[in-house]
């Protein structure tokens, strides 16, 4: 697992730092889980993206991009039993695109490989599509839903974050 995330980290990094007018990018988001599974066991998430886009064109990029995702369990009250569910871990590995709609207004997706970090959690094939607001030429405002299915079930989650591109 150590050796994926580092090689992974490297070949970002390394691909970073390529001059064009491509783009590099970092960030954080808050979301709660929508799903059944998710929602009966965890209260809330906290997610952080990194990635490299490419650009096809003017209005069109894709790249490679990773992330960690930690969704944090809750206590159940059972009646006569009390219990403590275990946090949920993911470390997806993707590649993703963006469209500029307006100058202000982008859609995109993530799509690939979820990694499950924490035990018995196999992961699965990972989607995240998504809207952004541009609040600057850095910082965009961004609500994205992202989803995890695998043979455990699946795993669903409604996010808002931040993201802050460097050129």
């Amino acid at each position: 697992m150590k050796k994926i995330l580092l090689f992974t980290s490297a070949l970002i990094l390394g691909i970073s730092t390529i001059q064009a007018q491509n783009s590099f990018y970092i960030g954080a988001h808050a979301g709660l889980p929508v799903n059944d599974g998710a929602s009966n066991y965890t209260s809330f998430a906290l997610t952080a993206d990194v990635g490299y886009l490419f650009d096809i064109s003017e209005d069109f990029k894709i790249g490679p991009t990773l992330g960690y995702s930690h969704t944090f369990g809750k206590d159940i009250d059972m009646g006569v039993l009390f219990a403590e569910t275990d946090d949920i871990q993911f470390m997806p590995i993707a590649a993703a695109s963006r469209f500029n709609i307006s100058d202000k207004f982008t859609v995109g997706a993530d799509v690939g490989f979820a990694i499950g970090i924490n035990e018995e959690n196999d992961g699965g094939f990972y989607y995240s599509p998504r809207a952004a607001y541009s609040l600057s030429k850095t910082i965009d405002a961004v609500l994205s839903y992202r989803g995890i299915s695998g043979d455990s079930g699946n795993w669903n989650i409604i996010s808002v974050g931040v993201e802050f591109s460097f050129n």
